[in-house]
């Protein structure tokens, strides 16, 4: 049987729409009562098991193979969990212009989140960019988001959180580090078939996430937060979103030029630098958040796809610049002084 294949030319990521089905099965039969319960213990577990996988992917070995691009990593990290947060700090003055106040904690939680890997990975490989150093980058992001991430909306959010507290932090390291440290320790043994079956597997991400993001919504239907939001302040929010992404876009790409990195590694920074991972967002909101999870992961959830779109389009015009077809005639002169084919190759 043929693969069915999303059609080239919807912009809309498939997954997308599935989350977005989760949500409105989540407004028209949210979970009540015994099957609130069920549906939370069920999603607490898919999370637990969600991070437990992440370690068992992980391969150490090539993370410290990446040590050497040490500057272009510090770069990334830097956008990622420094220079993200300030811009989420500076939008607090668009309240309540243009958010509310819950909104503006859900923008502000999405510039805490690391950055994303598959993606990262996709739009470096089209432009013709460091691959290796996206690959690393991604990883590390994730690495050290399961730390900082909490760490800052700690910091940043405080009580004010949606229900952010010390307690936070202790079901953090329960369901999110401790399954994730889990996961590197049984790598040895477990990581052959974490491999082999890594599409099998990859439902399963999914899956989870999706049982996260029903249940969220759920809570956030039974609670009532959805009349906090109006069409006007969900306008307000996608524009806000916008300038922060181009703002990111521009700072990575410029500013990894003004600090002399090459035309690859600009390429690597820009995607892993701007963006920020829907995977490993919406089960740290879920945890941190509780009952207001649904709507501090909306801004994440319409961001994630503001980024795909537009950084699929900046991917290929990267892949038709010409800074990306010198690499070619360099390698003739290396076959010719060695007289075969095989060193270059």
């Amino acid at each position: 049987m043929k693969r069915l294949r999303w059609p080239r030319w919807m912009p809309i990521d498939p997954y997308i729409l599935l989350l977005l089905g989760t949500v409105g099965l989540a407004a028209l039969l949210p979970a009540r009562g015994t099957g609130a319960d069920v549906a939370s213990g069920a999603s607490t577990g898919a999370i637990a098991f969600l991070f437990f996988l992440y370690g068992a992917r992980l391969s150490t070995r090539e993370a410290m193979d990446g040590v050497r691009h040490w500057r272009l990593h510090v770069t990334v990290l830097a956008c990622t969990f420094v220079v993200f947060p300030l811009l989420g700090l500076a939008s607090r003055g668009l309240v309540p212009v243009f958010l509310t106040d819950p909104l503006y904690q859900g923008l502000l939680f999405l510039t805490l989140v690391p950055s994303t890997i598959q993606s990262s990975i996709a739009f470096t490989s089209i432009a013709r960019g460091n691959v290796p150093a996206a690959i690393c980058a991604g990883s590390f992001s994730s690495l050290v988001g399961i730390v900082v991430t909490p760490l800052l909306a700690a910091a940043l959010l405080g009580g004010s959180g949606g229900g952010f507290s010390a307690d936070s932090v202790v079901e953090i390291v329960l369901q999110l580090l401790l399954p994730f440290v889990a996961g590197q320790v049984l790598r040895r043994w477990i990581g052959g078939f974490v491999a082999r079956h890594k599409k099998v597997l990859g439902l399963v991400d999914r899956g989870s996430i999706l049982l996260v993001v029903y249940t969220a919504f759920s809570e956030g239907m039974v609670q009532g937060v959805w009349h906090q939001v109006s069409p006007v302040r969900l306008a307000g929010l996608l524009a806000v979103e916008a300038v922060l992404l181009a703002v990111m876009l521009l700072l990575t790409w410029y500013g990894a030029k003004g600090l002399g990195f090459g035309r690859a590694d600009r390429i690597a920074i820009q995607f892993a630098g701007s963006k920020k991972s829907l995977a490993a967002g919406l089960p740290m909101a879920s945890v941190l958040f509780g009952a207001q999870a649904s709507l501090a992961v909306l801004p994440l959830m319409l961001f994630h796809q503001m980024q795909l779109m537009v950084c699929a389009i900046i991917a290929k015009r990267r892949s038709r610049d010409p800074e990306a077809l010198p690499a070619e005639p360099d390698a003739a002169p290396v076959r010719t002084a060695v007289g075969t084919g095989g060193r270059s190759a």
